[in-house]
């Protein structure tokens, strides 16, 4: 009995190891990448350079560059959208406290950790938009300022993010 059961937890031992042998043990870390003047808008072909606020971008398995967006507000709508089937390897979004908000560069940070105001009345490329923040205490101030409400990523809805009225907003139109 006790020779079975050693065969079987040998056994067992060596199943695992096949297993785990085309898995490699360092998996590759998702870095955002920067945006150029010719970087455009994975829905509206827009150039991200050209146009104030924070910006987004989405790093999708099995592609090489990541769909950029000109505001937050595009890229929670597609991340949120019940059609969005895509598996999502990273996503990142500015840090509007250390970002310049008329000329937004680098300052990536991960969406997910990131603090949000909604709400506020400074606007992004499509118009009212939801500024990101790395630290609580940069949001709580933005919106002390510019109005709205701190929210975390797990905060954000499908109606907060609603794409029908940007134009309407848009005064570069």
């Amino acid at each position: 009995m006790n020779a079975i059961r050693h065969t079987l937890i040998l056994a067992a031992l060596a199943a695992t190891a096949l297993a785990a042998c085309g898995q490699s043990g360092t998996q590759t870390a998702v870095v955002p990448l920067e945006i150029s003047h010719g970087t455009s808008c994975a829905l509206d072909g827009m150039l991200l350079a050209d146009y104030p606020g924070p910006k987004a971008q989405v790093h999708y398995a099995g592609q090489a560059e990541p769909d950029f967006f000109c505001d937050t507000v595009e890229m929670f709508n597609i991340y949120l959208s019940p059609e969005q089937v895509r598996a999502v390897q990273g996503l990142f979004v500015q840090d509007m406290g250390r970002a310049d908000w008329d000329v937004p560069r680098d300052h990536w940070i991960d969406a997910k950790t990131a603090y949000y105001v909604h709400g506020s009345k400074r606007r992004g490329s499509m118009g009212p938009t939801i500024a990101s923040f790395a630290q609580e205490h940069d949001a709580v101030k933005f919106a002390a300022e510019y109005g709205g409400k701190v929210y975390r990523f797990a905060d954000i809805t499908p109606d907060m993010v609603v794409l029908d009225g940007g134009a309407l907003h848009d005064s570069n139109m």
